[in-house]
């Protein structure tokens, strides 16, 4: 029988895999709004989904890397921003993604069960 900690660190593991993949769908589909790194933040955490910058600013600069991202820098309140928003590539492939996202979800509730 598994103790309390080893159970605490394996649930751990596996609730970093499950958000993995489920944290790239989140960010596109939040950034078809304008933000800069901290506003997108902060909008993730409102709807219940908290991330560290050190997760956070990694993947914006993958996606954007990838060609989902359009960038610009302004000035605002005095600070220099990068404001981020999906481009069209983005926009599609966010698209494509909920799809499979459903297709999975429905399989996975069809293996598990309610």
């Amino acid at each position: 029988m598994a103790n309390s900690m080893e159970f605490d660190g394996v649930l751990d593991k596996m609730r970093q895999e499950l958000r993995r993949g489920a944290i790239v769908l989140a960010v596109l589909g939040q950034l078809r709004e304008e933000h800069y790194g901290y506003s997108l933040r902060k909008a993730l955490e409102a709807q219940g989904l908290p991330m560290d910058e050190g997760t956070l600013y990694p993947l914006i600069r993958r996606l954007q890397t990838q060609g989902l991202l359009d960038s610009e820098w302004r000035v605002e309140s005095n600070r220099k921003k990068r404001f981020y928003r999906l481009n069209e590539l983005g926009r599609l492939i966010l698209t494509a993604l909920i799809d499979e996202w459903q297709q999975m979800n429905a399989t996975i509730q069809r293996i598990v069960g309610d």
